[in-house]
């Protein structure tokens, strides 16, 4: 065919854009566009070197930076070069181009504000998150988003009758309850199957904890709703920083992680650095991990495995945690960087436990420091002892020595005033044991030291929350190893004295007793001692340190008064509610399969409520954050104590039948639905007022307006009864 002859038909056709169909070429002969540089690195900070010097430092990056990360592209490093003083030199940037998105990822995780090389702190970002910002509009454009309001964690606190909540758990059901004295406890919220282990309130309350075979759920406000989540498989324990900042898990199996490109991996928190960790420190508002530590169980004599827990402990700050090593140190870290202090361990030759000071302002003034105790025992010639020293200086403020030393417990009062520490001592034939108290007085000049000799071995001690007295539980060491041991309750306090040397004194003693654990109200006052880990015996003893005030003598440091006892078979647990008005004993599942459930009692140990539930596993009351009344404000509550229980009462009364119950929740209801529609409808007045020039309130001065209050009764029932002569 002629060429004129196909100019000539190709002139003849008209074809429309619409009738032709081209998908099939396009999808074959597309090409792909740029998607980015997401495997690209750009790494700043790093050493300034010589041209002829670039192949070395590609060389120490290649073998000792990115060997652990992932590998490099051919000829993928690049370090631009440019003229200084005549010399060519780098500029302080590297570019690394790796040869999949996750080593990209990783180096990123790696490498980001750590000193890798001395003096030079490495800034890393993938280069698509530069192009990213350089790409950034330079007018900021406003989205509007629909606000919506979170519940508050802390509603609970706003109850009218300020009840206390608990948790109970039994079977597979988890319930969250008002407590309502002798009557049947307000369900909440009720789930089936939420933890696959145990639950725990956080120590402010804020969060219900559940744990899972997969990690962590954080639970709270009034909708029960999950709040945080904390992927830790198979995690075994958990503990809170004392203000809920931090959150430290454990796990028996170390975490194992799936390989690099698998799509599991993509959705969790955890690097190469923490893979083989048993332990990590996280950040309860972000979410994520501060640090790991490989810290597995060990193995005692029978080969089983057992932990410490906490393996951490906390200041009161949450600034600061730490971690012992027996034998040899003290590991203390600063939040929120998780790194050592001093960038290394305490060394202290012998250590055998430490505790923080409970409060944060134990050396006064502004001082920031922290306050630590420790104890050291005996070696060769070196006599035991124990020391006070403050953190982050590590300066030691306060030391004692001690001699014939079989072990030492700390024990720290509330308030930071008083450190206890029970020292129990052998003679030197080590065929007798005795025990005695040498307390540290922290707020007073050079920090004296107070001995308190005892004949007997101190089983248990406590202090009084908020005072200066405590009680322990003592026996002779020659009926220790008996079957049946009689133990004494003792009382002690610490006698002010103006013109002679203050000094702890004896009180009063309850002996020929079975009792083997103290336990104080949280607000003082009030003790339970309870016999608990017993096969045979279940005693519950109930004391009142300040019975009838009005007849104690001037000079007298408490009136102890026994004020009730009873028993609870198969207990145990023990504890009291945040008020201090109401104990409860439980006896779980996980102890025994006997009369499983839980007794509520008031503070004089008369019994109020009790239920046994098959199966039944944890009783936990709901703590509470500390108050926010000054102590001025306190006092004037106590000044008006007489006039809130007359009200205490009327309540109490009214809520004897479920009918006035319903009135009163209605009754309210009512007004505080009346009050915020009168500030709607004033705040709706003020405004119009104001356009029209009127003044804003209603003719008559504010001191003159008078509010008119209306009361209408209602017959909740009615009942005749005839009398006969």
């Amino acid at each position: 065919m002629s060429d004129s002859l196909v100019e000539e038909i190709k002139s003849q056709i008209v074809v429309r854009d619409d009738e032709i169909n081209v998908s099939d070429l396009e999808a074959k002969l597309n090409v792909a566009k740029p998607v980015g540089y997401d495997t690209v690195v750009v790494i700043q900070g790093v050493p300034v070197v010589e041209e002829s010097k670039v192949q070395d430092f590609y060389r120490f990056l290649t073998s000792r930076l990115f060997a652990k990360i992932g590998k490099v592209k051919e000829n993928g490093l690049y370090m631009p070069v440019e003229d200084k003083d005549g010399k060519k030199m780098s500029n302080g940037i590297v570019f690394a181009d790796f040869e999949t998105v996750e080593f990209a990822d990783l180096c990123v995780q790696e490498l980001d504000g750590k000193q890798v090389v001395k003096n030079h702190v490495f800034v890393v970002r993938k280069l698509s998150q530069l192009e990213k910002a350089l790409n950034t509009p330079e007018e900021f454009t406003f989205e509007e988003r629909e606000f919506k309001e979170r519940e508050h964690l802390r509603s609970w606190l706003a109850d009218y009758y300020g009840r206390d909540q608990f948790i109970s758990y039994y079977g597979n059901q988890v319930s969250v309850n008002w407590n309502r004295k002798s009557d049947i406890p307000e369900q909440i919220v009720n789930r089936e199957n939420w933890t696959e282990t145990y639950v725990q309130w956080s120590p402010l309350g804020t969060y219900l904890v559940s744990l899972h075979l997969r990690g962590i759920q954080l639970w709270g406000g009034e909708s029960w709703n999950m709040c945080a989540r904390f992927l830790h498989p198979y995690v075994k324990f958990i503990d809170f920083s004392p203000n809920e900042n931090y959150l430290v898990s454990w796990s028996y199996e170390p975490v194992r992680l799936p390989p690099i490109g698998h799509p599991a991996r993509e959705n969790m928190p955890f690097t190469e650095e923490d893979e083989g960790k048993h332990c990590f420190v996280w950040d309860i508002a972000s979410g994520r991990i501060l640090r790991s530590f490989k810290i597995p169980p060990q193995l005692d004599n029978k080969d089983s495995k057992k932990v410490v827990w906490p393996l951490f402990k906390w200041s009161a700050d949450d600034r600061f945690l730490a971690r012992v090593n027996v034998g040899q140190s003290i590991s203390i870290y600063e939040t929120p960087s998780l790194s050592l202090v001093d960038k290394k361990a305490l060394k202290i030759e012998g250590v055998q436990n430490f505790e923080w000071c409970p409060v944060s302002n134990a050396l006064g003034g502004d001082n920031k420091e922290q306050l630590l105790a420790y104890w050291t025992p005996e070696v060769i010639n070196q006599p035991a002892r124990v020391a006070l020293m403050s953190v982050p200086s590590k300066q030691t403020i306060r030391t004692k020595n001690l001699f014939n030393v079989s072990d030492c417990k700390l024990y720290w009062q509330s308030n930071g005033d008083f450190l206890s520490v029970k020292v129990d001592r052998h003679t030197k034939t080590k065929k007798s044991t005795f025990s005695n108290l040498e307390i540290f007085r922290i707020r007073e000049k050079n920090i004296p030291v107070e001995v308190v000799e005892l004949k007997d071995v101190i089983l248990n001690f406590a202090w009084e929350p908020k005072s200066d007295r405590f009680a322990i539980i003592s026996a002779n060491d020659q009926i220790l190893s008996s079957t049946n041991v009689k133990t004494t309750l003792s009382f002690y306090g610490f006698d002010h004295k103006k013109n002679t040397t203050s000094t702890f004194r004896h009180i009063a003693s309850f002996d020929k007793k079975s009792l083997n654990s103290i336990f104080f109200a949280p607000n003082g006052r009030f003790l339970i001692g309870a016999t608990l880990g017993s096969a045979t015996q279940y005693d519950l003893e109930f004391y009142d340190v300040d019975f009838d005030t009005d007849k104690k003598e001037p000079d007298a440091l408490a009136n102890v008064q026994q004020i009730g006892s009873t028993e609870h078979f198969g207990m145990t647990e023990l504890e009291w509610d945040p008020s201090g008005r109401y104990v409860t004993t439980s006896s779980t599942v996980w102890r025994h399969k006997l009369e499983n459930g839980y007794r509520i009692s008031d503070f004089r140990g008369t019994l109020l409520r009790e239920e046994m539930i098959p199966d039944f596993k944890q009783f936990i009351w709901r703590p509470r954050p500390p108050t926010l009344l000054s102590k001025e404000d306190m006092k004037n509550i106590r000044r008006k104590l007489k006039d809130y229980n007359r009200l205490f009462d009327e309540e109490d009364i009214a809520e004897t039948s479920s009918a006035n119950r319903e009135l009163a929740a209605r009754r309210r209801t009512l007004i505080s639905e009346w009050q915020k529609y009168r500030e709607e409808v004033t705040a709706h007045v003020s405004e119009e007022r104001a356009v029209v020039g009127q003044p804003l309130h209603s003719v008559l001065p504010a001191d003159e307006e008078e509010v008119v209050q209306e009361t209408v009764e209602e017959v909740i029932s009615e009942q005749i009864e005839t009398i006969e002569d």
